[in-house]
């Protein structure tokens, strides 16, 4: 395991509390040292969307010392603030987040000193980027119905999903919404096709969020 996950691993055990936080912190404290940049994801899917797309431009977030960290839902960002932030390790942080949960990333930046009255502007001149509505929306509106059903073939997984568009509560949805929420059915699929899709994309059509995440890496690491 490289130091990089190795870290991730302890702050999420740290920001969690309980019998194993303490541990955790010391861990997390003497790898603290060679972190560049803690990077707050609201789950795996969104890691595995960044690291992928990183990977496309030539770069190994956690060969640098770059650490993604799915926070396991958004409204965990206060613990991770709190153990990552200004009163704690001290990092460089960045983010990204879905637009339901922004407001809880916009009042924990405000609450550990990160800003004020924050707009949609200023988040992004920490570094920290919204998905409307969420990741998967924007790679599927990125590639297009089209292009997202030829990466489900792709995974083989064509049948599987016209069976799902044929459940009652799916065939009068639009498309878009099909594969949307095709994506979230099983454990792990979210995280496959976040690879997937990033991995297909035309590097001219990556959306904004996730571009201008990755260029705030790049241009501050």
């Amino acid at each position: 395991m490289d130091e990089s996950t190795r870290f991730c691993h302890a702050l999420v055990a740290w920001a969690a509390g309980g019998a194993r936080a303490g541990a955790a912190a010391v861990v997390a404290r003497e790898l603290a040292g060679n972190v560049r940049m803690a990077v707050l994801v609201e789950g795996n899917s969104d890691q595995v969307a960044l690291e992928t797309l990183a990977t496309r431009h030539g770069r190994d977030l956690a060969a640098e010392d770059i650490a993604v960290v799915p926070l396991g839902g958004a409204t965990n960002i206060g613990r991770f603030l709190d153990v990552c932030g200004p009163s704690g390790l001290g990092l460089p942080l960045a983010g990204l987040c879905d637009t339901g949960e922004e407001r809880h990333f916009r009042r924990h930046l405000e609450r550990v000193g990160l800003g004020t009255a924050l707009t949609p502007s200023g988040l992004e001149s920490l570094g920290f980027h919204v998905c409307v509505a969420d990741l998967e929306d924007e790679l599927i509106r990125a590639l297009g119905a089209d292009g997202v059903r030829q990466v489900i073939e792709a995974q083989g997984e064509t049948r599987p999903f016209h069976t799902f568009q044929g459940q009652p509560a799916q065939r009068s949805r639009p498309v878009e919404h099909q594969l949307r929420r095709f994506m979230g059915t099983h454990s792990g699929r979210k995280a496959l096709y976040a690879r997937a899709l990033v991995t297909h994309l035309d590097l001219a059509c990556v959306p904004r969020p996730l571009e201008r995440l990755t260029e705030h890496i790049f241009a501050t690491c």
